[in-house]
């Protein structure tokens, strides 16, 4: 088959604090092949992911487009000196790192990047529990804490993306001798209730935790602390979970008594009549990043054509 009749093929790149997920798709979705690198530095994991789509070329065929969903802050203003770069992340060693060019000079191809949580957002509004919800907001707790915030039917977006990890919570009592794990501000949201802080706080991974851990109840404070803020700043018909941390289904209960008592009443219908369809899991699971950067790579390649 020549190249011209040859059926376009799309990479995606879901690019976490700990793993970066490659896949290799064709035009309708289904995965030609897969790998998961474990995130070590940047030079090394950005290699390891090039690698991956240069040595399936031979099989596949080449790549058409490629969407990357990634960690940030991502600085997405194309006058900017460091457009398409990592800023200045909490991640170590992360920093200032040319993510959109690397892989444009490196694999000579159209790219498109977006932050892991606003692609994951996207996938909710799209095919999720978000569908034919125009105001919501969809928060990740994992390595870190993000959220993608959709207002009227669109990502909310200013000179950056929303940065609702770093927002200040109050210390819980219980708390207060913990410093927090955020390389920037030590105690903020990110600081107190990521992953990487539980692990920090307790030496060892949310996973090993039993449901009755203490843990779980300082976590359910803090993420109802950070929807308080969410539900009379944004005013969303639902707040949206997902993230390595959120699996554990016992905190939702816990999260919706904490809200409900700091509400103490004053909020929208939304929130006050039925906290269980409020307070949600996301209905996508660990599919909705990698989804949003195939949409990406095929979003940038119509563009491309249309041009």
């Amino acid at each position: 088959m020549s190249q011209e009749n040859a059926k376009p093929l799309f990479g995606g790149v879901e690019a976490g604090g700990t793993k970066f997920i490659c896949v290799l798709a064709d035009s309708r979705g289904f995965i030609k092949a897969r790998v998961d690198i474990p995130t070590t530095t940047s030079d090394e994991t950005l290699a390891a992911v090039r690698d991956f789509f240069i040595k399936t070329a031979p099989e596949f065929g080449q790549l058409a487009a490629l969407g990357i969903v990634s960690f940030g802050p991502l600085d997405f203003n194309p006058r900017s000196p460091t457009y398409g770069y990592i800023t200045k992340t909490s991640r170590p060693g992360w920093s200032n790192i040319n993510l959109l060019g690397f892989f444009k000079d490196s694999l000579n191809v159209l790219v498109e990047i977006e932050t892991d949580v606003n692609s994951s957002a996207m996938g909710e509004f799209t095919e999720g529990s978000a569908v034919d919800c125009e105001n919501f907001v969809y928060v990740t707790v994992g390595t870190g804490v993000g959220a993608g915030i959709f207002a009227g039917g669109k990502l909310m977006q200013g000179i950056s993306h929303p940065e609702v990890g770093h927002m200040m919570v109050p210390v819980a009592r219980e708390d207060e001798g913990f410093a927090g794990s955020c390389s920037f501000h030590g105690n903020c949201l990110e600081g107190l209730a990521s992953g990487t802080a539980i692990h920090k706080r307790w030496q060892t991974h949310p996973k090993n935790l039993l449901e009755n851990h203490p843990a779980w109840d300082l976590e359910a404070y803090y993420l109802a602390v950070m929807c308080v803020n969410l539900t009379w700043m944004y005013a969303p018909e639902k707040i949206i979970f997902g993230g390595g941390v959120m699996v554990r289904s016992h905190l939702y209960p816990k999260i919706r008594a904490n809200l409900k008592k700091m509400l103490c009443g004053y909020a929208h219908d939304a929130a006050l009549s039925d906290m269980d369809s409020y307070i949600i899991p996301t209905a996508l699971g660990g599919d909705a990043g990698i989804t949003g950067a195939l949409a990406l790579a095929r979003r940038v390649y119509l563009e491309a054509r249309n041009a």
